[in-house]
């Protein structure tokens, strides 16, 4: 696609869009093998009070790209944000409330492991105002537990999800994996049948990838071949729909509509403040001018009062907008409105007229002009999708 096409938009076109909050809570028990997330194994004591000082500090410097705004949103990520205590969470949650406003119905979502889980501290949770739970199960299984470095097993995984429930917690996602060293298709479904019985709204079912920098990159275990992959997945998802999860996402599937908000405001290319070490933004102001943004990476580096929180940030191009948005906004299943990819990039539709065209001959876009949803073979090629809509 060429950068000729990408006149500016007529004013008013662009619309700030809806924003959210990332809060990155580094520490994890144990840095798992596979895991390429800015996370560190906790010491015996953490710097809770340092951390939620420095967390809030870091916001009132990015506050003004909020533009009045409220949060319809907030996610707690790791790391294993479930290490901190509900004190130093509602202390975080009452600074946070009193610099930005909170939509009347927003989503507050907690990242938790297994074997962080106790009663009492989940009830506490709750109370303070988080209405949503991610749990990390990944399996349920002890072998591929053992294999993957997780401080946790089986019964855990079942008790947490339980306990979650117990303490008020009616809304719940399990992010589950397949593709584990040693799995065959039973196991996959297994695991899948066993999570389903503990009545999740949401599950994030995706496959285990060998990333960079990790020790499964450099030491990768044996997984399963091609063909079975494969096998998983279709009959997996045969399962998923079979039980009432809709798949919305690439590897999300919500029951009863119970869609992750704070998710869905990424893959619309929504914004989002970035709060915590290593954590990312995307902000736009009224101008329609969009930067992506990233915190200092080490957590000793973001406490030093002498380092800036910020580690860098870069404005967006106009011929870089239509990958960006489509990146995130082709992940849905159903695709989102073609109006929107005005409204959140500031460039008109016509822009990419002849990318969506030759997306379409190639049968990978819905032939639909007023939505951009990728076809059932755009979701099996999403990368050859997305090459349609490079500069």
């Amino acid at each position: 696609m060429s950068s000729a096409t990408l006149a500016p938009a007529t004013p008013g076109q662009f619309q700030l869009p809806p924003l959210a909050l990332y809060i990155h809570i580094p520490w994890c028990v144990r840095k798992c093998p596979y895991c390429d997330f800015n996370s560190h194994a906790a010491g015996p004591e953490l710097p809770e009070e340092a951390y939620v000082d420095a967390l809030l500090a870091d916001l009132d410097i990015d506050l003004p790209a909020a533009h009045g705004r409220a949060l319809g949103s907030i996610f707690f990520g790791g790391g294993t944000p479930s290490l901190f205590s509900a004190r130093a969470l509602d202390r975080l949650l009452q600074g946070v409330n009193r610099r930005l406003a909170f939509a009347a119905d927003i989503e507050i979502t907690l990242e938790a492991n297994p074997g962080t889980f106790e009663q009492a501290k989940f009830v506490d949770y709750r109370a303070l105002g988080i209405n949503r739970l991610s749990i990390g199960v990944q399996s349920f299984h002890g072998e591929q537990l053992k294999a993957l470095g997780r401080i946790h097993d089986g019964a855990e995984a079942i008790r947490a999800a339980e306990m979650a429930r117990r303490a008020g917690f009616d809304n719940f996602n399990l992010d589950l994996m397949h593709g584990l060293p040693g799995q065959d298709v039973a196991g996959a479904l297994a695991d899948l049948r066993q999570a389903i019985a503990l009545a999740p709204t949401h599950l994030s079912w995706y496959q285990l990838t060998l990333e960079p920098n990790t020790v499964f990159w450099s030491q990768p275990p044996q997984i399963p071949e091609d063909d079975i992959l494969w096998d998983i997945q279709e009959a997996g998802q045969a399962l998923l729909a079979e039980h009432g999860f809709a798949q919305y996402e690439t590897s999300a599937y919500a029951r009863d509509n119970r869609r992750a908000r704070h998710n869905l405001n990424y893959w619309s290319f929504g914004d989002f403040l970035g709060i915590g070490a290593g954590a990312h933004a995307k902000l736009s102001d009224p101008h329609g001018q969009i930067r992506r943004s990233w915190k200092t990476r080490l957590p000793r580096d973001y406490l030093d009062p002498g380092k800036p929180f910020q580690a860098g940030e870069r404005l967006l191009e106009a011929a870089e907008l239509p990958f960006e948005f489509m990146m995130n906004a082709l992940r849905l299943t159903g695709g989102v409105p073609a109006a929107l990819f005005e409204q959140r990039t500031g460039l008109p539709l016509a822009s990419i007229s002849d990318a969506c065209a030759a997306a379409r001959a190639a049968g990978l876009l819905d032939a639909d002009p007023q939505v951009l949803r990728p076809t059932p073979r755009g979701q099996l090629f999403l990368n050859d999708l997305l090459q349609h809509f490079l500069d």
